[in-house]
């Protein structure tokens, strides 16, 4: 379960991003399409975003093809386990803000 607070919308699509094997330039490009350009990585964004995750054991690096130096990484079944409660409690939140909206809480 998640321990470390809310996900910001970076971290969140970064995530997303890293259930296939992606390098900085390609999780930069879904990320911008995925918010619908709402969310734009900079490279020292995306770079210290990446670092922050592998040191918490959320992603990791992967081996790229043989034709390529880009780094590439993936998401580890404990940041699919954040991404999972990420989105349990983003749920949790709309249902309340619906239930408020409709007539509150008796």
């Amino acid at each position: 379960m998640q321990q470390h607070g809310p996900l910001t919308e970076g971290v969140y699509y970064i995530l997303l991003a890293l259930y296939e094997p992606r390098h900085g330039y390609g999780i930069m490009q879904l990320v911008e399409s995925l918010s619908k350009g709402r969310v734009q990585l900079g490279p020292g964004t995306l770079y210290g975003a990446l670092k922050s995750l592998v040191e918490r054991g959320w992603i990791e690096t992967v081996e790229a093809e043989e034709s390529t130096r880009k780094k590439q990484y993936m998401i580890t079944a404990q940041g699919k386990s954040e991404v999972e409660a990420e989105i349990i409690r983003m749920k949790e939140l709309i249902m309340n803000g619906e239930l408020m909206i409709k007539g509150g809480i008796e």
